[in-house]
């Protein structure tokens, strides 16, 4: 621990890398009544902290080496710090990266002067070719956590954190791929302030140094899961995991929905958009917050980078809110009968309704995917599942269920073929607290509703798709209810799309 914390102090990151603020996030520590800080490692000129660990390798290279060149393998921020570092200190860089790469990671290498080279589909891939081109080329591998000097250069952030705040720390929380972060990290805070956890947080599906640990060596997961792509590593690191082995004081997972609400949390007290290796600390954080009522000294995250795809966003958006137990999704039987569907959402009473999909298909029961705004995850999901059943309806969670979160929320429907005098209507109406009934009210119970999809966006208008049976000696008695309505719709009826798909 000496000889790394040595090395630490002695760490050449700033002629590229910059002192990041340790950010105190108001809004979550008034929720989990503590001290929360949040270190921007978003803030460095590639918006990740692997610009540390990356520029301190190779600046310590020899002329030879220098003048030979480097080689990394890497799909994401470690090939950016590779890259810029080369870049600064005029030498050249290969940067082997999978072909499934996106775009904007392999133009983000280029822009720093890296010499991107495609190969295969997976890193494991890219990793072996780039070893064939370092033995091939005499080039120096820079390898993204498995190496003193780039552990040394992460763990200079730990020397700021503890600069940024001499009063207690109680814990500091450590995102884990290989480890390089934690392991530089805890090898200085746990010398100069032993009584301060270092906590590592990995992913449930990409925790290879809990597996290790727990084994007492490295193992090799058979697969990691994508989602938090900046720390799906399949196996710790030698080094790394000799050093979190002996230095962390525990490792936390964190699922999908957690990362996603802590994706959410840092958005909403200081405006960033964290990668999901990003937030990944914040989630266990929030998890210890909650695990442990009595703490004495203030809780650290790394924000540990900010590469989120665009593409990401509505995915992390859907699972939030399950993540922070603000949402539930049930799956709940009611008769298939008119009239019923508007009882059932008087039943939910001034609960916020998020989503609601349904589409007939014939028999006495229907089966409607819901979902409900919690304000007191705690205590208001038993009530209202207790309510609804003691009610007679059928009750299922499936909040907690991937396939439903994934996928079925979003297949629910089908053709209903024996359906008879349909109208397809899309209707906008103005997003408040109890909106939804207020339109079913006004609809009235005289007709039958086959297809109905909401689903609240957060935005000023809530927009449904709904479906109902009206007989054409009637239609002129509905159409008067309608222009009573005073909602904005369009007849959907005729559309390309219901027609194929749903009719």
């Amino acid at each position: 621990m000496t000889d790394y914390v040595r090395r630490i102090l002695d760490a050449r990151v700033y002629d590229v890398a910059v002192r990041t603020p340790l950010d105190p996030m108001v809004r979550l520590a008034h929720r989990l009544s503590s001290s929360i800080f949040l270190k921007r490692e978003d803030l460095q000129p590639i918006f990740s902290f692997k610009i540390r660990g990356a520029y301190n390798r190779i600046v310590r290279l020899s002329d030879a080496a220098k003048a030979a060149g480097v080689i990394c393998a890497s799909a994401g921020n470690h090939a950016q710090g590779v890259a810029l570092s080369a870049n600064k200190l005029g030498i050249a860089a290969t940067i082997v990266m999978p072909v499934t790469t996106p775009t904007i990671k392999i133009d983000a290498v280029r822009y720093w002067g890296g010499k991107v080279v495609l190969r295969g589909d997976t890193f494991d891939e890219a990793y072996d070719h780039a070893l064939a081109l370092e033995s091939k080329h005499g080039l120096t591998f820079v390898h993204p956590y498995d190496d003193g000097d780039v552990i040394a250069g992460q763990g200079t952030i730990g020397v700021e954190i503890l600069h940024q705040h001499p009063d207690p720390i109680e814990a500091i929380f450590v995102p884990i791929g290989g480890g390089g972060l934690a392991a530089g990290i805890a090898s200085y805070v746990k010398f100069l302030r032993p009584e301060t956890k270092v906590i590592g947080v990995e992913p449930v599906d990409a925790a290879s140094m809990k597996a290790a640990i727990s084994a007492g060596k490295r193992v090799v997961l058979d697969r990691v899961g994508l989602f938090a792509d900046g720390v799906a590593v399949r196996q710790a690191g030698e080094e790394t995991f000799r050093l979190c082995r002996k230095l962390l004081d525990d490792v936390i997972l964190a699922d999908t929905d957690a990362i996603c609400a802590a994706i959410k949390d840092t958005f909403e007290d200081i405006r960033v958009l964290a990668e999901p290796a990003g937030a990944l600390s914040l989630a266990g954080l929030k998890a210890y917050a909650l695990t442990n009522p009595r703490r004495s000294g203030a809780l650290v995250a790394i924000n540990s980078g900010a590469n989120m795809n665009f593409d990401r966003l509505r995915h992390v958006a859907e699972r939030a809110e399950v993540g922070e137990a603000r949402e539930i999704l049930l799956a709940v039987t009611i008769p298939e009968e008119s009239g019923s569907y508007r009882r059932f959402v008087q039943v939910l009473g001034s609960h916020t309704v998020t989503e609601f999909n349904y589409r007939y298909a014939g028999g006495s029961q229907a089966h409607v995917f819901v979902g409900l705004k919690l304000t007191d995850a705690t205590h208001e999901k038993a009530a209202i599942i207790a309510q609804l059943e003691k009610l007679g309806y059928g009750v299922l969670d499936i909040s907690a269920d991937e396939t439903a979160k994934l996928h079925v929320r979003y297949m629910v429907g089908g053709r209903a073929p024996a359906l008879a005098d349909e109208l397809i209507l899309r209707f906008e109406f103005p997003e408040r607290p109890g909106a939804l009934l207020q339109f079913l009210n006004g609809v009235g119970a005289d007709w039958n509703i086959t297809l109905f999809h909401y689903r609240n966006h957060g935005a000023d208008y809530g927009r449904v798709l709904v479906g109902i049976q009206v007989a054409p000696g009637d239609r002129a008695r509905f159409d008067d209810r309608l222009a009573s309505l005073g909602y904005p719709f369009e007849d959907e009826t005729a559309n390309d799309a219901y027609r194929l798909f749903l009719r």
